[in-house]
């Protein structure tokens, strides 16, 4: 009795709102309400996972088999709000909720058979070190949560790159040279690897860094994120 009291008492101090609608949270809602998780831009990548429109940015670029995306990024969407708040406003666990729906959807799918590991995208370790989290690393554990995954770190980026938002696809394919490592100790020879990211644009980061997963020896590589555009 005494912990529902100071439940009740910090949500009255603290509510907790959903983050993209601003309603009041039920107990079993974490971040989203059930209304705003029911709207959600879901794609369907995940029926046809190797030949689509995101797996043909990427051609040419690496070897990579199967790409896939969470959400449709719209500007000014719920995608782009989420991806906001993941960045901006200090909200690890709505990552790794993305993870778990996400995670849901391809286990139904029986995705969780196709990898051994999932891998995620790193930050600088200034940028990290200022946001308090890889939002990316967050997604995956919520995605190795309904997979059963482990989630390794085995990048790690050397090098803090300029911004990609105004670089045509081969300035930010130069841009990411050179950019990741493989993580010492780290132990992919003959893996299959489920790569994530937040976002995907010209998929020129998350081919940089399946390319450095490739050259140690990985079985093969994957791409997933949270949203992609068009």
């Amino acid at each position: 009795m005494r912990l529902f009291f100071v439940k009740d008492f910090l949500d009255l101090i603290f509510p907790r709102n959903c983050l993209l609608c601003g309603r009041t949270l039920y107990d079993l809602e974490q971040n989203l309400c059930l209304i705003c998780k029911g709207m959600l831009p879901v794609t369907s990548y995940h029926l046809r996972p190797i030949d689509n429109d995101l797996s043909d940015k990427v051609k040419g670029l690496s070897d990579v088999k199967m790409v896939m995306a969470y959400l449709k990024f719209t500007k000014g969407g719920d995608s782009q709000k989420l991806l906001h708040q993941l960045k901006y406003r200090n909200k690890p666990q709505l990552a790794q909720e993305l993870g778990l729906l996400y995670g849901t959807i391809l286990k139904d799918h029986e995705f969780h058979k196709c990898w051994d590991l999932i891998v995620p995208v790193p930050l600088h370790p200034m940028k990290q070190l200022r946001r308090g989290y890889n939002q990316s690393e967050q997604f995956g554990i919520g995605l190795g949560d309904s997979l059963s995954l482990e989630v390794k770190k085995a990048l790690i980026r050397g090098k803090f790159t300029e911004t990609q938002t105004q670089k045509s696809r081969i300035q930010r394919m130069d841009n990411m040279d050179e950019v990741f490592q493989i993580s010492p100790n780290a132990t992919i020879a003959n893996k299959s690897i489920l790569l994530v990211d937040d976002v995907m644009t010209t998929g020129a980061t998350l081919c940089a860094c399946a390319n450095v997963l490739l050259a140690n020896e990985a079985k093969n590589v994957d791409l997933v994120t949270i949203a992609a555009g068009g």
